[in-house]
């Protein structure tokens, strides 16, 4: 692993050993901003065919932590949203910084994914889309701004509590023949996400899951319960039938003032999406029975509130002797490019009327789309990763909706005593699979839904692993 020069190696060093910011007390401020739709109606980020709603179900809001400890402040934010990209999370985070003086370089901000929330990036470009798009850019530069204003003495620990039951992973390996031909014409896949709960077809799981709930927990001078910042490796749960709705995300933060009892005015809690994306809450050997709407999410919300609360009680904290760093890197990727025959046959489909598209295997004509689209696209592009220590614990980014064995491997080889791996963080660039699992194709793997190149995940773990120990040297 690549280590810092001998020089910033030896700063660094001395100021662990010498410099009073490792030694401040800590300081932390919370906030939280409502970015509910005030126009109607909006189409739902996380369909292939989105149909508009009218309203919501529950509100949709970003929840901020800053964290100070003297000379490094450092921003967590959580946004109810399927993905922000980074047309609308630059601005936030450059005028949140020109009001706080915090780099834009030391905030995180990512998406829960709940499938059930507008387009960020203004999509289909409405009066509706634009007034939210506007709203969420503002509140996601408040959110930070109002809780830098709001730092008070603090003190964190760190912890986490499994629930495996509501974990699964959506790849599935089928019996030969099994597995229908994929959008592209093609009969390569051997994998297929969210497979027939049929015991004669399933063979077994394509990946793992990663039961833990994770928490940063902090609390206020008097020992009152002041944050909760969790993370969870779980899809969506969904059934929001025609509304918007923040998912179990939404309902975990409503439940965790109730399960810490008496905490301070100013508690808020957060749950971030951890690496999640090849697992979902479908049990395919053993279905659960038919639920009315938002039934499952309360379920999923209860069970990861009550493990929240489990690793809070198993956590001591302090406030001072607190090392806070963050680091961040822009590694550039390269896209995915077409080959001609794929761009030839792209054009044609396109092309098709209904009758013939009913004749095309099932969402050619969306693939098509796509593949036209990446074949737009620059040869590569450049995306933020992030690795913040707070003491013991690590927690480290990436933009993307990440496969499972990748956010356990870089648990498993991290430096830190404990490390929370958050995806959909500062960006969205669709799916990161490892290269073993583009092998196996599924839809997390085709061209469109995957857009960088396939050995995309080894060069981000060697960066983020690179990061870490320059953190924990």
């Amino acid at each position: 692993m690549k280590r810092l020069s001998v020089f910033s190696l030896a700063v660094l060093i001395i100021a662990q050993i010498g410099s009073p910011r490792l030694h401040a007390e800590l300081q932390a401020g919370t906030a939280v901003i409502d970015i509910t739709p005030d126009q109607w109606p909006l189409s739902p980020r996380g369909s292939f065919f989105p149909k508009p709603v009218e309203s919501a179900h529950d509100p949709l809001n970003v929840r901020c932590i800053v964290l100070a400890n003297g000379e490094s402040k450092v921003a967590l934010a959580v946004v109810d949203s399927c993905m922000v990209h980074r047309d609308q999370l630059d601005p936030a985070k450059k005028a949140a910084s020109e009001a706080t003086g915090i780099p834009v370089e030391h905030m995180l901000v990512s998406s829960t994914h709940t499938h059930s929330a507008p387009f960020a990036n203004a999509n289909n470009g409405t009066p509706q889309e634009l007034a939210y798009q506007k709203k969420l850019i503002a509140g996601i530069t408040e959110a930070i701004v109002k809780a830098a204003g709001n730092l008070q003495p603090a003190k964190a620990g760190w912890s986490g509590y499994d629930v495996p039951e509501e974990v699964h992973n959506r790849r599935w390996f089928l019996q030969p023949g099994s597995v229908p031909t994929n959008p592209f014409g093609e009969d390569t896949d051997i994998v297929k996400m969210n497979p027939p709960r049929d015991p004669q077809v399933l063979i077994n799981p394509a990946g793992p899951t990663d039961p833990e709930v994770s928490v940063l927990y902090l609390e206020d001078a008097k020992g009152k319960p002041l944050s909760v910042y969790a993370a969870y490796s779980l899809h969506y749960v969904g059934a929001t039938g025609n509304q918007m709705s923040a998912d179990y995300f939404g309902e975990f933060a409503r439940l965790m003032p109730i399960r810490m009892g008496s905490p301070s005015e100013s508690f808020v809690s957060m749950m971030a999406n951890g690496t999640s994306g090849d697992v979902n809450n479908i049990n395919f050997t053993d279905p659960i029975p038919r639920r009315e709407p938002y039934e499952q999410i309360r379920i999923v919300a209860g069970k990861t509130a009550d493990a929240a609360t489990r690793a809070v009680q198993q956590i001591t904290t302090k406030s001072d002797d607190l090392p806070l760093f963050m680091v961040q890197r822009e590694v550039t990727l390269k896209h995915r490019a077409p080959t001609p025959e794929q761009l030839e046959r792209a054009k044609n489909i396109v092309k098709v009327d209904a009758e013939a598209e009913k004749k095309l295997p099932k969402l050619a004509k969306v693939y098509a789309e796509r593949t036209l689209k990446l074949a737009e696209e620059p040869e590569t592009t450049k995306v933020i990763v992030q690795a913040i220590r707070i003491g013991d614990l690590a927690i480290c980014t990436l933009p993307f909706e990440v496969f499972t064995e990748i956010g356990l491997e870089l648990k498993r080889r991290s430096p830190a005593a404990d490390t929370i791996v958050v995806e959909l963080a500062n960006g969205g660039y669709g799916y990161l699979p490892t290269p073993g699992q583009h092998k196996f194709g599924g839809y997390e793997t085709w061209l469109g839904t995957n857009k960088v190149q396939e050995d995309a995940s080894v060069i981000l773990i060697d960066n983020l692993l690179e990061m870490m120990g320059e953190l924990f040297p």
